[in-house]
């Protein structure tokens, strides 16, 4: 059965950032929408998916995760905003 990963960013109202990955979007951002999660995106209330990614890949969505938390927040913004340009939720459910 093959696997698939997701490199994931979620935002709030503030537009504060949080980079994931998980193997099951649809789960994890439900844990944090409902606020299941201890830490930042709890603290910060970040719960809204405004961009994602797909791999096959364990390793690569791990590097491609990496990148991104390296990049400034301008870098991180620009790419949410060629795909999504008003930050709109992208719910999955």
């Amino acid at each position: 059965m093959k696997k698939t990963y997701f490199v994931y960013i979620l935002s709030n109202i503030s537009r504060t950032l949080y980079i994931g990955i998980t193997n099951n979007l649809n789960r994890r951002v439900h844990e944090h929408t409902e606020g299941l999660i201890e830490g930042f995106t709890k603290r910060y209330n970040i719960r809204c998916l405004v961009y994602y990614e797909e791999y096959d890949d364990v390793r690569e969505a791990i590097t491609r995760e990496k990148q991104l938390k390296s990049w400034n927040r301008n870098k991180k913004c620009l790419l949410i905003e060629r795909s999504n340009p008003g930050w709109q939720e992208l719910s999955l459910m």
